[in-house]
This record gives structure tokens, sequence and C-alpha cells, in this order.
């Protein structure tokens, strides 16, 4: 696959049903996608399999641990994966109620080749962006935390848009001082120009 993180990228297939699971799991293979099968949730959860760079594909019914259960119990995990459900016709009210519990997709028996593709890509391309986001964020929130407490004052001065002149009055301090703040903030959050800067807080503000 194309993107950076292609090589930490897995999908797995869990399916009671054999044939479908390896047709799956050959599918996938022979794209270049790497993949893992399980016969069962149960067993898949037993495995604890990594989860950074994965998505889930599993049928909707199956004995043991149903996919909604597991969809559930993955989305309490502390690295969420995106989970598409495979199901049957009359089992849509389960992957309706999969999406609900946080399936990212559901897919209804007989599908071809390009649907499935198609989702998993999505998905894994949509959570190498979300996992880039939190190792980025996580690395701005420890730069902030280099910051003294007047420097991070002042660094929510300029994000808020305010000039040298109205942060040096609103801090009781001169605007001369100021700047010697805002060069040691700039320095410490690695900010080459403000609008880094803006960027920096925004991404320690996602939840």
């Amino acid at each position: 696959m194309a993107s950076s993180g292609a090589a930490d990228q897995i999908v797995y297939v869990i399916d009671d049903d054999e044939s479908a699971r390896h047709s799956l799991e050959f599918l996938l293979d022979v794209t270049g996608i790497r993949v893992r099968s399980f016969a069962s949730a149960d067993a898949f959860l037993k495995a604890s399999p990594a989860l950074a760079g994965a998505c889930v594909v599993t049928d909707v019914r199956m004995p043991g641990t149903s996919g909604v259960e597991l969809t559930e119990r993955l989305k309490q995990r502390d690295v969420p994966v995106p989970v598409i459900v495979i199901t049957g016709h009359a089992d849509v009210p389960l992957a309706i109620q999969a999406m609900k519990a946080g399936a990212s997709d559901f897919i209804e028996k007989p599908f071809d080749d390009v649907t499935i593709l198609s989702s998993i890509r999505k998905v894994l391309a949509e959570k190498a962006g979300d996992e880039q986001l939190h190792s980025e964020r996580n690395e701005v929130v420890h730069r902030i935390g280099l910051l003294s407490a007047r420097e991070h004052e002042v660094v929510d001065g300029l994000v808020a848009g305010k000039a040298n002149k109205v942060i040096a009055f609103d801090l009781d301090i001169s605007p001369r001082t100021v700047e010697v703040y805002r060069a040691n903030a700039m320095m410490k959050m690695q900010a080459k120009t403000l609008s880094d800067l803006v960027r920096m807080m925004t991404i320690a503000r996602i939840c």
C-alpha cells in the first residue's frame, strides 16, 4: 500500500465460516495487505494481537462472543481499532446494532472484492491519520510541559490573536519582556512561525 505506515498495517479477519475466512484472507494476501485470521472472536481476544495500525473484519453472528460484543469490547481498548462487520441479509439489524456500538462499516453478503477492499483501505487510511495525529499531539503536549507558567500565558495570548502590547498590558509586564517570553516559548515549542505555534496549540486541545 502507498501510505508510509503501510508496513505496520494489518487486517484481522474473524469468521467461524472456514471457507469465507480463507477466501477473504487469500484476497487480502494477494492484494498485498497483511492479514491474520481467527475462527472466533474469543480466539482473537485470547490471542490479544497488536492493534496499532490494525482493522478488524468480523462476521456479526458467531458462536461465543458475537461481532456486536466484539465491537463493544474493542471500543473500550486504549488503542481503538476500526471494525468492519460482515452480515447476511437476516442479520442486518445486528449489523446496525454493531454500528451503534462503534463499528466503522457493515457489508452485506454476498459482497464483491472491490466493495470489501474499498472499505478496508478506507478505514486503514483513516486509522493511520488518527494515529499520526495522536502521536503528534503527544509530542506537542510534551513541549508545552517545558514552558514556564509565564511563557504559557504569553502563548495563550498569542494563540488568542492578541498583539504583544495587549499581552503585556494583560500580564502587567513590558512589551520587551513579552518578546523574550515569546522567543523562549517558540524555541521550546520548536515553532518556526506564529502559525506553527497556533497549529500546535490547536492539536494539543484535541481530545
